[in-house]
């Protein structure tokens, strides 16, 4: 009897000591599974997506390497090939299949919007670092879905208000007798903005001449020009990806178009590289409308610990894209919205509510309460109560315009963020100069 105790004991020991390594093990294999959602095939790929995956990827890798409070990070990255429906395919399978904790990424406004409704019907917690339609969180009170980015109607008010400030001093006439013509492509994106456009316009007093969307996949927009070209705006808005703004480009050289200014709304306009393949010279005094890029961000008023980061990010892309005129806003934009979901929403999740359950992260992203200068996008980050109108959307984000002068950019409003004058109008002698 005393043998079998004994040889009862030892397995009961053997059974702990094993018990204790499979919950040692547990321990060590936490983990944060994250599903990654980018364009990396198809016309969004290079009208910025490609660009975004990158800043992300960078950032990601940072905490692959170094974990979060205690848990390992496991990254799933995902093409949505520039289609909705693949969008939501992956955004599901990612969900159901891989089994991630949350989604993140998404460049397209078209996409935005489907996905974020089927995440939300998935109770899986949604962070978007890219697309800016109001329509993703407008009136629809997701409990799950969060976006510390900038929205469209803030980027067609913003440019609006940039040409009014210098409709006089710069262009010669008063608002109310400046011709403005609006341009878009018809997905969620374009709508957006151009909201944005038509509010801005109404309050600066503008003479809206024009107002068109059109299929970003359109092979021809030689008719849309042709009605421009009847217009005769002095500054058209116009919001696209790429290969649409090349086409409309080359279409508008070919028919002699004419204007004082073009101002873009990010995507395809935040990729200098691609505008100057398509446009040559043409692409000289463009403007862009878009968060500002991290490597333009007044350091001096940021947060100390954020310079060191981005200095970083800098060095990285540098290594994957070397000899780029100008770093795209796009990889700055998704590394800081990235960055942000690693050490503020994440670790408090973790520290504070015990875990990343959906739950867990929501009431830690309500609780960011970060003031101006408090990201490398230069503005700061606060999410509404829950019930209100834009229920998800960062109140403090703003974007800012840049021109684009001899193969550099420079941020020309608002006034606060400007490094230098605007070249307005377009110089005599350029393709499409009106003077």
């Amino acid at each position: 009897m005393r043998r079998i105790g004994r040889r009862a004991g030892a397995c009961v020991l053997a059974a702990a000591a094993v018990l204790g390594l499979a919950a040692g093990a547990a321990a060590q294999e936490k983990k944060i599974k994250i599903g990654v959602v980018y364009d990396l095939t198809g016309p969004l790929a290079g009208g910025g997506s490609e660009l975004q995956y990158i800043g992300a990827k960078i950032m990601l890798d940072q905490f692959v390497k170094t974990g979060i409070e205690g848990y390992k990070i496991d990254v799933v990255y995902a093409d949505a090939q520039s289609k909705p429906d693949v969008a939501i395919n992956e955004a599901t399978r990612l969900i159901e299949q891989e089994k991630v904790d949350l989604v993140m990424g998404f460049y397209s406004s078209a996409q935005c919007v489907p996905v974020a409704a089927k995440v939300e019907q998935l109770k899986r917690f949604m962070w978007i670092t890219t697309c800016i339609s109001s329509a993703v969180l407008e009136n629809k009170n997701y409990k799950y879905v969060f976006r510390p980015q900038a929205s469209g109607d803030q980027f067609g008010k913003m440019t609006m208000d940039f040409i009014e400030n210098f409709s006089k001093s710069k262009l010669g006439k008063e608002p109310k007798d400046l011709r403005v013509a609006i341009i878009h492509e018809d997905g969620a994106y374009g709508v957006d903005v151009s909201k944005g456009n038509e509010a801005g316009a109404k309050k600066a007093g503008f003479n809206v001449v024009m107002k068109e969307g059109y299929s970003a996949t359109a092979p021809d927009l030689s008719a849309l020009v042709t009605k421009l070209k009847r217009a005769r705006p002095d500054v058209i808005f116009h919001t696209g990806y790429n290969p649409d703004i090349t086409l409309f480009a080359r279409q508008a050289r070919e028919q002699g178009l004419k204007f004082a200014a073009l101002v873009g709304h990010g995507a395809g306009y935040g990729v200098y590289e691609k505008l100057k393949e398509g446009m040559g010279p043409d692409a000289n005094y463009l403007f862009n409308t878009d968060p500002i890029s991290i490597w333009l961000a007044n350091q001096k008023t940021m947060d100390a610990k954020l310079p060191p980061v981005i200095k970083q990010i800098g060095e990285e892309f540098d290594k994957l894209k070397p000899g780029v005129a100008i770093r795209s806003a796009h990889v700055g934009m998704a590394a800081s919205n990235t960055y942000l979901l690693m050490t503020e929403v994440l670790p408090r999740a973790i520290k504070k509510y015990g875990g990343i359950d959906p739950d867990s992260l929501r009431k830690a992203a309500m609780e960011i309460d970060i003031p101006e200068g408090g990201t490398m996008l230069g503005f700061g980050v606060k999410f509404p109560a829950e019930g209100a109108a834009m229920a998800g959307q960062n109140e403090r984000s703003f974007p800012v315009v840049i021109q684009y002068i001899d193969d550099k950019s420079y941020v020309v409003w608002p006034k606060s963020q400007a490094q230098r004058e605007p070249v307005l109008p377009l110089p005599k002698g350029m393709t499409y100069s009106n003077q």
